[in-house]
């Protein structure tokens, strides 16, 4: 069902203490790469246009489960993990049939992408992205495999700890979000730059929450991830 038009209402300044720096030295990378000049303002006609309209027909009956949806002769090796949760906007309201876009690596911490020439082995029966939209509580749900920690080349030994990058849009363009999400008490998130590049104070809402009710008895465990793309308490950018 497409989503109906809403009123349209004003966004509230992003709060740039909530999210990591452009720069941060640690990150190697983000000196290179990151803005240099000001950002230019957009006209608020821009800035409050709605964001592009998606339909359950634009979805496969599978693009939700990354444990299904490129399998070939079998399944996916590694934990099996149900990853869920809401996705609010800035006054705390559900975004309804908006869609949800992911992509990780595998359960050896290898990205089906050629840029990725980690020693460790490609899943052929895992693709690593999925899709889904929110329902009308503005409730997404995936089916996947736990993805591996992989080494990265910023430092010395480093590995990132093991995420899943999540893209959503919600009912603005100006709600555009894309952020990582991590897993409760993974030690390399304390040695990990791009999670410490994020304000001590916002560090925990990129952090998933194990939970008995999501939890697929006999087959995965379940983790919470609630997503919100403005305000007060906005989950932090990538």
């Amino acid at each position: 069902m497409d989503r109906l038009p809403l009123p349209q209402t004003v966004l509230s300044p992003r709060d740039w203490n909530e999210h990591p720096p452009y720069q941060y030295p640690a990150y190697k990378s983000s000196m290179s790469r990151s803005p240099t000049l000001p950002p230019i303002p957009l006209p608020d006609a821009m800035k409050n246009r709605y964001a592009p309209v998606y339909g359950a027909g634009d979805l496969g009956a599978l693009d939700h489960d990354l444990t299904a949806n490129a399998a070939r002769n079998g399944t996916p090796l590694g934990e099996r993990i149900v990853v869920t949760g809401r996705v609010l906007d800035e006054r705390g309201r559900p975004v309804r049939n908006t869609l949800v876009e992911v992509w990780q690596a595998n359960a050896a911490g290898r990205y089906v992408h050629k840029g990725d020439q980690h020693d460790a082995p490609l899943d052929p029966n895992f693709l690593g992205a999925g899709r889904c939209m929110t329902d009308a509580q503005g409730c997404y749900r995936f089916l996947t495999i736990k993805p591996g920690a992989y080494p990265w080349g910023n430092h010395s030994n480093a590995w990132r700890p093991g995420h899943i990058h999540f893209s959503l849009f919600g009912e603005q363009f100006g709600s555009r979000l894309v952020t990582q999400m991590y897993f409760p008490g993974d030690p390399l998130l304390a040695l990990d730059p791009i999670f410490q590049g994020t304000p001590v104070h916002a560090r925990d809402r990129l952090v998933s929450q194990f939970t008995l009710d999501a939890t697929q008895e006999g087959h995965a465990l379940g983790y919470r991830f609630d997503i919100v793309l403005r305000g007060p308490r906005e989950t932090p950018m990538e």
